[in-house]
């Protein structure tokens, strides 16, 4: 089973107005209500591949019984745990000239739900596999990743880290799995600016030197970069196609390399489909479905092994 965290999980509303005006009343033109987090996003599209998958998290409120309802809807199975008191947060997309984003807070996160949290967590076993992904509630103690990482230690569950800062860097002691910056991440990690494929490299083995066991870099238009366990490097520039929504398209690419390792179990194929993933949703106004992922990929390489 592949389970995901997404603690602070949304309502995302998504609003296409062509000509927004501030400070008169806009008509919006088209407009999309999803689950939203980082996490729910990951699992989302592994369902479309018709994997298993059950999201952990957090739930409170009329938000959080719609979030629920909706993930159960994509085929995800639902092991939110219920939050008393608050609602789960709205984000509020405005797509004009310009994109925009108004993200809400969510409820207050108390040691009580991290306990039962921490009860589910303890169900895992060295079959499954973990994705921390996203930000954490101001609630929340600022090491719950390296926390949980900690608890699970030895126990042989792979576990995949995409976040930033200190969030990433509190868990490579731990060894995740995998861990997928993009290029600006890793430059604000080291105090550098990464602009080429192979700019990134060295910066990527120094992430394994610090416990990283494989080392996905997104790119958006440069591509992608993977420096796998063994020492290998993987490189592509990104497919061709026109971006019409970004929202999404890292938390595919979690899901791609994932449903391509466990498919192929082999690191060329699941770089490669997590890119050909990524790239499907950055082209679609929703999160890539198996065809999309598979005509992008046929387009980009060619028949699969």
């Amino acid at each position: 089973m592949i389970y995901t965290i997404t603690f602070n999980p949304s309502l995302d509303y998504i609003a296409n107005c062509e000509d927004f005006r501030l400070g008169e009343t806009n008509r919006v033109s088209k407009e999309i209500i999803f689950p939203g987090g980082k996490g729910i996003n990951v699992s989302i599209v592994l369902s479309n591949f018709g994997m298993d998958t059950t999201a952990l998290g957090f739930l409170a409120g009329f938000t959080g019984e719609e979030i629920k309802r909706l993930i159960v809807e994509k085929g995800i199975r639902n092991q939110m745990i219920p939050i008393s008191h608050g609602f789960s947060r709205i984000n509020v997309k405005l797509r004009s000239k310009v994109e925009s984003e108004l993200n809400g807070m969510g409820p207050s996160i108390d040691d009580e739900a991290i306990g039962k949290l921490y009860e589910k967590l303890d169900e895992l076993t060295d079959q499954d596999i973990l994705c921390l992904a996203g930000s954490i509630p101001s609630s929340m103690p600022s090491t719950m990743y390296s926390d949980i990482m900690k608890h699970l230690e030895g126990r042989g569950i792979r576990i995949v880290v995409d976040a930033t800062k200190d969030l990433l860097m509190n868990v490579l002691e731990y060894r995740p799995f995998l861990i997928k910056p993009n290029n600006h991440e890793i430059g604000e990690l080291f105090n550098v600016k990464l602009n080429t494929r192979d700019e990134v490299i060295p910066y990527a083995r120094k992430l394994q030197e610090k416990g990283a066991v494989n080392v996905l870099v997104s790119m958006a238009g440069e591509g992608a970069i993977l420096v796998d366990e063994n020492g290998n490097v993987h490189k592509s520039e990104a497919p061709k196609g026109k971006v019409v929504n970004s929202v999404g398209a890292g938390d595919s690419m979690v899901a791609g390399f994932i449903y391509g390792y466990l498919k192929y179990q082999d690191y060329d194929e699941a770089f490669r489909y997590g890119l050909a993933t990524g790239s499907a949703s950055a082209f679609s106004e929703e999160l890539a479905t198996n065809e999309q992922v598979i005509s992008l990929y046929k387009e980009t390489w060619g028949e699969k092994l």
